[in-house]
């Protein structure tokens, strides 16, 4: 007598053997809950989400808590957001309970206090100025961070963020050389650039990175006669290209430097620091033998300036005179045009949390973007930047291997 499950059919041997699980196939969409924070840093003036990001997130089914008056320095107004459809906060803690926390800065001590842990923070880590503690704090939170100066793009070819905000950096400073060229501020009464039967401005650039780039750009575009000088011959023939225009170029020869820098109006300073360099590229007696009233502005001066003679400055008063010429040091110039970096910044990070919403968290996003993963420094309290580690004598781990296990 044959068996029967019930169905009227008799029972075979196949149906009685062990089953493969079916299991969803695919990512499954999140809905996010993201907090939106006003900076309290002194001089930061940016935002991390503009009401045109948050009004993308929205649209994609995530929650927007934007804190009270977070992006006024920006000129982007509680009105804006709650226009977008973003919840105006003015309970501080709430935002910092929130998912995801957008920043520009890193957190301060009260920030820290109000984080509830496991959560993900998109800021600047700024290694520095940071300190062990801070780092410490996000381990034993479990926060899982994403650095704005370390994330690469899916191709891991560039670093938007620092691109962009490199970009402003280096098109600015030549305003900003402008402005305190002219007799607004008290400088030698001469427009940046030249007019048909005047010498043009004479203006020296270090570096050939991105800032240096845009920098020569918009002298260009001015009229100013451009030298650019650089330690590695490859950066310049990259740059003769990008340009498309053929402009004095040199290596980093103090001989040729020096005598160049004699004759400048302008000196723009953008050579990251490297290991094998010389802590300053122009030393102070470089400095003294340019012309009175010259302008020098350090685009480096958050990492220890490319001039002996610089210090760090506020927007409050961004400028002195040493030995006749006139310096500015401001750090984060972009926050001098606010509006401009967080559209900018914006752009990039809204679009990177509309992807994790749709892979289904930020851990399915890390599987599937390479890039973003160079961007992770500490993740469900495990340090993953060996660069941090080595510092703060931390022990720190691959995100790579990481990902296998979590």
């Amino acid at each position: 007598m044959n068996s029967s499950d019930g169905s009227g059919f008799p029972l075979k041997k196949e149906n009685l053997l062990p089953q493969e699980e079916i299991l969803e196939i695919g990512n499954k969409k999140r809905m996010l809950r993201i907090g939106v924070a006003k900076e309290s840093l002194a001089d930061e003036n940016r935002v991390a989400l503009a009401p045109h990001a948050v009004e993308l997130l929205i649209n994609n089914g995530h929650e927007v808590l934007v804190e009270n008056n977070a992006g006024t320095k920006a000129n982007f107004t509680n009105v804006m957001y709650s226009d977008v459809g973003g919840t105006i906060v003015r309970n501080k803690p709430d935002i910092y309970s929130c998912d995801i926390i957008a920043k520009v800065a890193s957190l301060n001590d009260e920030e820290f206090s109000m984080l509830k842990g496991k959560q993900v923070l998109f800021s600047s880590f700024q290694i520095g100025t940071q300190s062990k503690a801070y780092v410490e704090k996000l381990l034993k939170k479990k926060i899982t961070t994403v650095g704005y100066e370390f994330f690469m793009d899916r191709r891991k070819e560039l670093f938007p963020v620092v691109q962009s905000m490199s970009e402003i950096s280096g098109t600015t400073s030549i305003l900003i050389a402008a402005e305190y060229l002219s007799n607004t501020n008290n400088g030698k009464g001469e427009m940046l650039g030249g007019i048909s039967g005047i010498s043009p401005t004479d203006i020296v650039i270090l570096g050939a990175d991105t800032a240096a780039e845009y920098a020569t750009r918009t002298a260009l575009g001015l009229g100013a006669t451009v030298k650019v000088f650089d330690c590695s011959v490859h950066r310049l023939r990259a740059l003769q290209e990008r340009l498309g225009y053929r402009i004095f170029t040199s290596i980093l020869q103090p001989r040729i430097l020096t005598k160049a820098l004699k004759y400048a109006d302008v000196v723009i300073g953008a050579i990251p620091p490297e290991k094998e360099m010389q802590t300053f590229v122009v030393s102070e007696d470089a400095v003294k033998q340019m012309k009175p009233y010259s302008v020098i502005v350090d685009l480096q001066i958050d990492q220890g300036g490319c001039f002996e003679t610089s210090e760090v400055t506020s927007f409050k008063n961004p400028v002195y005179r040493k030995h006749g010429v006139i310096h500015y040091c401001v750090p984060n110039i972009p926050s001098r045009v606010a509006r401009t970096a967080s559209y900018a910044l914006s752009n990039i990070l809204g679009q990177l949390i509309i992807e994790m919403g749709i892979c289904g968290g930020i851990n399915q996003l890390l599987r599937q973007h390479d890039g973003l993963r160079t961007g992770i420094y500490t993740y469900n309290g495990i340090l993953t930047k060996e660069s941090i580690g080595n510092k703060f004598n931390l022990p720190s781990r691959d995100i790579n291997l990481l990902m296998a296990a979590f």
